[in-house]
């Protein structure tokens, strides 16, 4: 079971991708794994042939537990089928009564995963129905609410004969209790995260106002020339703009793990998303640094939608290497936020505002950001702290280079 966030003890397999003996490649989707921040695609580390499902469908078990096992990597037409238990000898005239079968594997999902919106997956998982035997309404046969909903509801019988006894009624089933408030339940999780991480990291606090004058004028003109669809938004900047600023102080892009720094593997933005249903995830863009600003947009445009539909991938869960809170369409000026652990760095950037401002002696209006940094004092120190937000400043003042 992987670690999706350092908020995250428990997670329930509730979907298998795979079966035993079919091969897999490094990054494939095996499984579906429902947390307090909804089903989460898990992807495999590595490439191999599937030995043994060890964890059944339906069963909570601690992040770390071993779910499947994987045989060393191998071409698909030289993987062996399944090995058929030995024949029975021929019966002698008085044959032995047959010894009691084993117990059965736990039963596992093999087959291809029902065409289903997340929330009707959520629906049938509160309700106990197999989306494999619920018969789907929506376009391409997509199961709906609605679809789970009369699955769920018990089939009416048919009228006894008049001559018939009438059977006496069961008894009334217990209520269902209703299912928990998934939000609340992150909210707690989210807590105990951030509990955590202000007792065992020391935290220091930088801010800095930069003047988004050029970038957004930059953008103006950049847009003109764009489709609607195709238009990026100032925080394309800014995330682009954070990623490269780490070039200079490559000690906020990691992870402080077992005593000490571990460098990221890349350059992988975590963004904070808050849910409809209350809560937030804050999954990565991988490899920011090296996308272009239309790629960069793309990329959260599509994870901010996949991310409130409950399908992101585990990859995007666990491999941020710094992240990134952005509060400024809720008109919070300055924002310091809470390291995400095992990470050792967070940025923030408030609302941006039209605020006095001297350029070359002279006294204007600019429209500024405050960009705030939360830092592990462990890993770096208030000098390179106000090294990063210079070098962010500085690349937001020449967007046409990001």
């Amino acid at each position: 079971m992987p670690s999706l966030g350092a908020d995250m003890d428990a997670g329930t397999l509730v979907e298998w991708r795979i079966a035993p003996g079919q091969t897999v490649a490094r990054g494939q989707v095996v499984a579906v794994v429902e947390t307090e921040k909804g089903a989460v695609d898990v992807e495999s580390w590595q490439s191999g042939v599937v030995a043994q499902l060890l964890v059944a469908v339906g069963t909570k078990v601690p992040v770390g537990t071993v779910l499947a096992t994987l045989e060393g990597a191998a071409p698909a037409a030289s993987v062996a089928p399944p090995i058929a238990p030995p024949a029975l000898a021929p019966p002698a005239p008085a044959p032995a009564p047959p010894p009691p079968p084993s117990a059965p594997p736990p039963p596992v999902s093999t087959g291809a995963r029902p065409l289903a919106s997340p929330a009707a997956r959520r629906r049938a998982h509160e309700q106990n129905v197999e989306l494999a035997s619920v018969h789907g309404s929506g376009p391409h046969g997509e199961i709906t609410v609605a679809d789970v909903e009369r699955a769920a509801r018990p089939s009416t019988p048919a009228p006894p004969a008049a001559d018939e006894a009438l059977p006496a009624p069961p008894p009334a089933p217990a209520p269902t209790p209703a299912p928990a408030d998934r939000g609340a339940a992150m909210r707690q999780a989210i807590a105990a995260s951030m509990a955590r991480s202000k007792r065992e990291i020391p935290h220091y606090y930088l801010g800095a106002s930069i003047d988004m004058g050029p970038s957004l004028s930059w953008l103006r003109e950049q847009n003109l020339s764009r489709p609607v669809t195709a238009r990026l938004l100032p925080i394309a900047l800014q995330l682009k703009a954070v990623a490269l600023a780490l070039r200079e102080t490559p000690e906020l892009n990691g992870f402080w793990i077992d005593g000490a720094f571990r460098p990221g593997g890349g350059t992988h933005v975590g963004v904070a998303i808050s849910l409809r249903r209350g809560g937030l995830v804050a999954p990565a863009i991988h490899d920011v640094d090296k996308l272009s600003l239309g790629d960069v947009m793309e990329a959260l445009s599509d994870v901010t939608l996949r991310a409130r539909e409950s399908r992101l991938r585990s990859s995007e869960l666990s491999d941020p290497t710094i992240t990134v809170t952005a509060l400024g369409e809720r008109g919070v000026e300055t924002v310091f936020g809470v390291i995400h652990p095992p990470q050792v760095a967070m940025v923030g950037f408030g609302t941006t505002l039209d605020r006095p401002w001297a350029i070359d002696g002279l006294l204007g209006v600019r429209p500024v950001v405050t960009a705030s940094l939360s830092a592990d004092h462990r890993v770096s120190d208030g000098h390179r702290g106000a090294r990063f937000l210079a070098a962010l400043g500085e690349l937001l003042q020449h967007p046409e280079t990001l």
